[in-house]
């Protein structure tokens, strides 16, 4: 019987991938463990020890005392309100910008993928004076426009990949059997980019979500502060006393997150695939 040789540079590259699939998952097993300690197991126990038992009162001095349903209410509001418009305003216009013929066409597509190059923290004051100007300092909306405006660009690159190899055969069909470009848009074009979408949803979900720049920024009323600033607050009113609660409060901030990228992690990985192939 032939032994195969092992090769050390494949064990190696499976090694690396252990210790780096560690260093992803454990900082957050370490988190949700924390989370079910106790005051006094934080500082009778080793960091990494296990909680003893299961304690539910964390989470629920996180929901009501750090005022986390509030806080979760309102990323929710702005996160969700935000994803509607980019998901209708990136579709529409990765089709006309890729698929229809224009004037000027090449400039508009140049000017909205030179929103990716702007740092964020240049138009934070500019912004700032604006929403002043408007009156939506501290409102849902202060945050939405925000979300909106720096959320297309990206999502219009990442789809435009999409549209750039899509045969358009089927469209030019479609369009001879009678079908006007509202119809091609919703029936033809829309199912092809299902994937797209999903992909570009969950990356723009998690930017969102974990936004903490532009909240601190606009919101300084305590019941309309999301839940990255909301973090922020529950640390400074509780200090060292009650670490429980507040690694509680972090792990439901991330959980939004896993939860979605869990439920539609095949998506996901077909979309990145195939956007990368495309590209």
């Amino acid at each position: 019987m032939v032994k195969l040789k092992k090769n050390p540079l494949a064990i190696a590259g499976k090694i690396l991938i252990v210790i780096f699939v560690l260093v992803q998952v454990y900082p957050i097993f370490w988190i949700f463990m924390s989370a079910f300690k106790t005051t006094e197991e934080f500082s009778l126990s080793a960091s990494y020890a296990l909680p003893q038992s299961i304690h539910w009162q964390n989470f629920i001095d996180a929901w009501t005392r750090g005022r986390m349903n509030i806080y979760f209410k309102n990323s929710a509001i702005v996160t969700v309100v935000s994803l509607v418009f980019i998901v209708l305003f990136s579709t529409t216009s990765a089709f006309a910008l890729t698929k229809m013929r224009w004037k000027l066409r090449g400039k508009v597509m140049s000017l909205f993928l030179s929103g990716i190059m702007v740092p964020t923290a240049v138009v934070l004051i500019p912004l700032y004076t604006i929403y002043k100007g408007m009156g939506i300092l501290n409102t849902y909306s202060s945050l939405v426009l925000t979300y909106i405006a720096f959320g297309l660009s990206l999502s219009i690159f990442l789809l435009r990949g999409y549209l750039t190899a899509m045969p358009d055969d089927m469209m030019e069909a479609a369009v001879i059997d009678g079908a006007n470009i509202y119809q091609v848009f919703t029936y033809i074009v829309l199912p092809l980019l299902k994937t797209g979408i999903v992909t570009m949803l969950v990356i723009q979900f998690y930017f969102r979500w974990n936004d903490l720049m532009f909240s601190m920024t606009f919101i300084s009323d305590n019941t309309m502060r999301t839940v990255q600033t909301g973090l922020l607050f529950f640390s400074d009113q509780y200090g060292n006393r009650n670490w429980g609660a507040i690694f509680a409060c972090i792990a439901i901030s991330v959980t939004p997150t896993l939860a979605i990228y869990v439920a539609l992690n095949k998506l996901v990985i077909e979309g990145m695939t195939a956007g990368a192939v495309k590209g």
